[in-house]
């Protein structure tokens, strides 16, 4: 396996202004590195509290979300994510987070919760920054944990991924619900189910995340810009100012198997980044060069699927190779259920997975989710697999505002292991272990196999045929009223919306100017190109 073949090349990248890009041999990415899948949050927070609370005096905690609340809980005992990370503080740890300001709670956002976070975590000797750096309902969509410790650099771990440290996270394989919920649409029902995903990653990569971090610390550019922000900032005593940052340490040591490439958006905008004065696209320019050697099967979890300049490089692979099958799984529903969200974010679907179909027929499959009471699952997981060689977990969902407009991370992954099982080529490369493992994995759940139950998943064919066949039985069981006993499997075919008359208008307006908005530089706008 050819790395080159996979990862993007440092001109490839797209942005010779980030540290990212000016790796010692000219690569953009890292090798010797170990991985794990943490899949929902009751894993994660477990994982993310074990290793914060192994922290002593003069380690170095960094962190970046979406949303942050405050008393969300990481355990059963009642420990919050602020008294997590405020704890550390007391303790001598480095504290230092980046919270998007957000935009204001009388829209339904998070600002308020973001704000409290960010106090409660200062007032324990922590700095936290609201960062408004954004273009005009832009945000900032980052979500990643780094832990440094000048001591004990075998313990140097990063984060990257969906889960933002906030309600509604915490939830676990059965899909239940966390019981500390953030208001949702009635369909969701009263704790709705999150189905979500992080990659812990050891090794020099934990560098390059802490990079990206460091960057936006570093950026001389006011944190709040707009005049809303700045009254607000002043009024609250917002922390404007970020004080500096200890040097960074060289990178850990290599310590497995897998490289690691870092891919990140950042939008086209003024004043300018930096570290990304044209902006950075590299999520869209990796997906569009893995998806081109795609040959057998393309695994997606997503959000919301919007934008058919997108999704064209998956349709493309689809159409010019006749033996290639897709697997995507998302939410069936819009997160509020609301008829505008639905008349606006409901259609940007249609056009997408319509190209798929006209490129790979019944290729494609298209799966939501519920638990084993029927009740609908979110998914909220960025996960995408090739052909189990190249995957990636990270905060961005396919769309033009994830891949142009709003900042995200996401780490690329190859594994050099190769795995055993046949058939052991899928492809143009060997399948290897760890992407293969994180498919399967996923798989089992919504298919309600047991570990280990999967040796019919490994071959593409059967797999696509496995997720088709448990959908339509369930499906039938549903149209049928529920009679008998309930087939196994979580996985519901997604039926293409049909909005019409003066709402799918209204929706496609606020689709285009707030939905799913454009970040590429004039030059690029309307173009196939990132």
């Amino acid at each position: 396996m050819a790395i080159d073949d996979w990862f993007l090349s440092t001109d490839e990248r797209g942005n010779p202004w980030t540290r990212l890009s000016h790796r010692q041999g000219g690569r953009s990415w890292t090798s010797g590195n170990d991985a794990r899948l943490h899949v929902h949050g009751v894993g994660y927070f477990a994982r993310l509290r074990e290793v914060v609370e192994a922290q002593g005096p003069g380690d170095l905690l960094l962190f970046t979300d979406w949303r942050g609340d405050p008393d969300e809980r990481v355990g059963e005992d009642g420990l919050t994510v602020a008294e997590l990370f405020a704890g550390a503080a007391r303790r001598g740890v480095v504290v230092k987070g980046l919270f998007w300001r957000s935009h204001l709670d009388t829209i339904a956002y998070s600002e308020e919760e973001n704000r409290s976070m960010a106090d409660d975590i200062r007032k324990a000797g922590g700095e936290v920054l609201l960062d408004m750096r954004v273009l005009p309902l832009g945000s900032h969509h980052q979500k990643f944990v780094v832990l440094r410790h000048p001591d004990r650099p075998e313990k140097d771990v990063a984060f990257v991924g969906g889960i933002d440290l906030c309600h509604t996270r915490r939830d676990d394989r059965a899909h239940l619900g966390d019981p500390q919920t953030v208001k949702m649409g009635d369909v969701w029902g009263p704790t709705p189910a999150w189905h979500d995903a992080m990659i812990e990653v050891r090794g020099p990569a934990v560098g390059d995340v802490e990079a990206t971090f460091r960057e936006r610390w570093e950026d001389p550019t006011p944190l709040a810009l707009d005049p809303i922000s700045r009254v607000e900032a002043w009024a609250h005593r917002d922390d404007e100012h970020a004080d500096p940052l200890p040097p960074q340490l060289p990178d850990p040591a290599p310590r497995g198997e897998m490289s690691v490439q870092v891919l990140r958006t950042f939008p086209a905008k003024l004043p300018r980044f930096p570290f990304a004065p044209r902006g950075e696209r590299s999520i869209a320019r990796g997906y569009g060069k893995a998806a081109g050697r795609a040959q057998r099967l393309i695994y997606v979890e997503d959000q919301y699927f919007w934008s058919g300049v997108v999704v064209s490089c998956f349709a493309k692979a689809l159409a010019a190779r006749p033996e290639l099958r897709m697997i995507l799984v998302l939410s069936t529903y819009t997160t509020s259920d609301s008829p505008m969200a639905n008349a606006s974010r409901l259609p940007a679907r249609v056009q997408p997975l319509q190209d798929l179909y006209r490129a790979g027929g019944d290729r494609v499959g298209v799966y939501g989710i519920e638990n084993p009471h029927g009740t609908p699952v979110y998914v909220h997981s960025k996960v995408c697999v090739v052909d189990d060689v190249w995957m990636t977990v990270g905060s961005d969902n396919v769309n033009r505002r994830s891949r142009t407009y709003d900042s995200e991370l996401t780490c690329a992954v190859l594994d050099e292991r190769r795995d055993e099982r046949e058939p052991r080529t899928i492809g143009a490369d060997e399948a290897r272990v760890f992407p293969r493992e994180a498919r399967l994995t996923l798989a089992r759940e919504h298919l309600d196999r047991a570990d280990g139950d999967d040796a019919d998943l490994i071959d593409p064919a059967s797999a696509f045929e496995a997720f088709r066949t448990t959908a339509r039985d369930l499906d039938r069981w549903h149209d049928g009223g529920g009679v008998g006993p309930r087939p196994p499997g979580r996985l519901r075919s997604y039926v293409l919306p049909s909005i019409t008359g003066p709402r799918r208008v209204l929706g496609r307006l606020a689709y285009r100017l707030a939905d799913d908005p454009d970040g590429r530089p004039r030059s690029l706008r309307g173009t196939s190109e990132f």
